[in-house]
């Protein structure tokens, strides 16, 4: 890492292809604020470098020897609540992404996304954001919506708090949620964590179901 880059992002890179695992890091050690601190093959390998160098973001791959991604993001969730994991998964229907969502992943990535998607992913999963490749999210609205989150009235929701609620829903970042609604970042991070609270939601991927389950957006139409 270069001088002056203390506060860079610290990467985890899994994925059981060598190949694969030289790509990521080449693309995540691209970005200036990023660094790949270390890689991993297998699902119980990802764990222990997850618990030996603590990284920020986890790029986590699904299908691996040695244990899952599944199984490995559990277990990375449970010893490590700063470290967040993004799945990253070869097929759009892979009912493995439904799963890792339920062991605490924060990001569903298909493999075929653009470099600057990748390091996007990295950031905002960092920030406390969720980032989903849009054919990801609307097959797990699908899955999800009237299954996984208990409902909770609209009364329990501030007139505020239900528009924060809705653009969180449409995928909008922090960012774009400030300048939406023209009101501070400061505000936006309080209105969400007031959303956690009230939903009972672990992050802020359970609160876009949450979003779907209170109505508040429409789960696309499939033609």
């Amino acid at each position: 890492m270069a001088a002056g880059q203390a506060m860079s992002v610290r990467v985890l890179v899994v994925d059981d292809q060598p190949l694969i695992r030289h790509s990521l890091r080449l693309i995540v050690d691209s970005a200036a604020d990023l660094e790949v601190v270390g890689e991993a093959g297998t699902g119980a390998d990802a764990v222990a470098r997850a618990v030996e160098l603590r990284p920020d973001v986890v790029l986590m791959d699904i299908r691996m020897p040695g244990g899952d991604g599944i199984e490995a993001t559990r277990r990375i969730a449970g010893e490590l609540p700063a470290t967040r994991v993004v799945v990253l998964s070869m097929f759009e229907l892979d009912e493995y992404v439904h799963a890792a969502l339920r062991a605490g992943a924060s990001g569903f990535l298909l493999k075929d996304a653009e470099p600057d998607r990748l390091v996007e992913a990295v950031r905002r999963t960092h920030a406390g954001e969720s980032l989903f490749a849009p054919s990801i999210l609307t097959r797990l609205v699908e899955h999800y919506v009237g299954r996984s989150m208990p409902k909770a009235t609209s009364e329990l929701l501030t007139e505020r708090e239900s528009e924060v609620l809705t653009l969180i829903g449409r995928g909008l970042s922090n960012q774009e949620i400030t300048q939406t609604l023209t009101i501070s970042m400061g505000t936006v991070k309080t209105h969400i964590g007031n959303l956690l609270a009230k939903l009972q939601a672990r992050d802020r991927a359970q609160l876009v179901i949450a979003a779907y389950e209170q109505g508040l957006v429409t789960a696309p139409r499939q033609r």
